[in-house]
C-alpha cells in the first residue's frame, strides 16, 4: 500500500505511531518503506510533487477496541478530524486526514 506525500521522511513517525510499526527503510526519495511486524501489511510512503487536492479514493481503516484513545493519540501526533463521527451509538467511524491531508478512518472493532 503507498502513500502519496510531500516529505515521506518527515510523515513517516505520523504513519508509524498510527500503524504501530517501528521502523523504515529507504531514504525517502522518492520512496520510504514502514517496515511491518511480522504478518503486517507493506506500506510505503512516496515523494511526489504535487499536494493532495481531493478526497481520497482508497484509504486506510484502522481498527481498535478503543477508537476514542486512538483518535486522541492521532491526533496529538498531528492527525485532524474531518467531520463528526458516524454509524451508531456508540459511534463505529471517525474520518481523520493525517499530517498532510490524507484521510483514513478509525474504527471501532466489533466486540
Amino acid at each position: 500500500m503507498g502513500i502519496d506525500c510531500l516529505d515521506p521522511v518527515a510523515l513517516a513517525p505520523f504513519w508509524l505511531r498510527a500503524l504501530g510499526y517501528s521502523e523504515t527503510s529507504g531514504l525517502g526519495d522518492p520512496y520510504l518503506d514502514l517496515v511491518p511486524p511480522p504478518g503486517g501489511v507493506p506500506v510505503f510512503l512516496q515523494r511526489v510533487e504535487e499536494t493532495k487536492s481531493v478526497k481520497n479514493r482508497v484509504h486506510l481503516d484502522l481498527f481498535t477496541a478503543d477508537p476514542e484513545g486512538l483518535v486522541a493519540e492521532l491526533l496529538g501526533a498531528g492527525a485532524a478530524l474531518v467531520g463528526d463521527p458516524f454509524g451508531g451509538q456508540p459511534w463505529e467511524w471517525q474520518v481523520m486526514a493525517d499530517p498532510e491531508g490524507n484521510e483514513f478512518c478509525v474504527c471501532r472493532e466489533e466486540q
